[in-house]
């Protein structure tokens, strides 16, 4: 069972050609933390404007941790948020399964 995050964005017009690099380090700094199972960053195909991210974590106390990370701090608030329109973040834990 894991914990996973679904954060969608949608820049500020103009903004993704500068919010996308900023998320690629993200990614890459966050693939690099305990607990943290995958962290993928997705730009819409009909509307360049929108950012998904799928994260994956062990637990959610290791999503916790991620978002007390300098680069979280660093990037995505201090950064990112900044040049957004919208942020919408949608926490999910697993549902047992049924008969199993």
């Amino acid at each position: 069972m894991t914990y996973v995050v679904v954060a969608r964005y949608r820049t500020r017009p103009g903004e993704q050609d500068t919010v996308l690099p900023l998320l690629d380090s993200m990614a890459a700094a966050s693939r690099r933390e305990p607990g943290n199972l995958g962290y993928r960053v997705h730009q819409g195909t009909e509307d360049p404007r929108a950012i998904v991210l799928y994260e994956e974590y062990a637990t959610e106390a290791d999503f916790t941790a991620h978002c007390a990370t300098p680069h979280f701090q660093e990037i995505v608030l201090g950064k990112v948020v900044p040049l957004l329109e919208s942020r919408d973040v949608l926490r999910c834990a697993p549902r047992d399964e049924v008969g199993a």
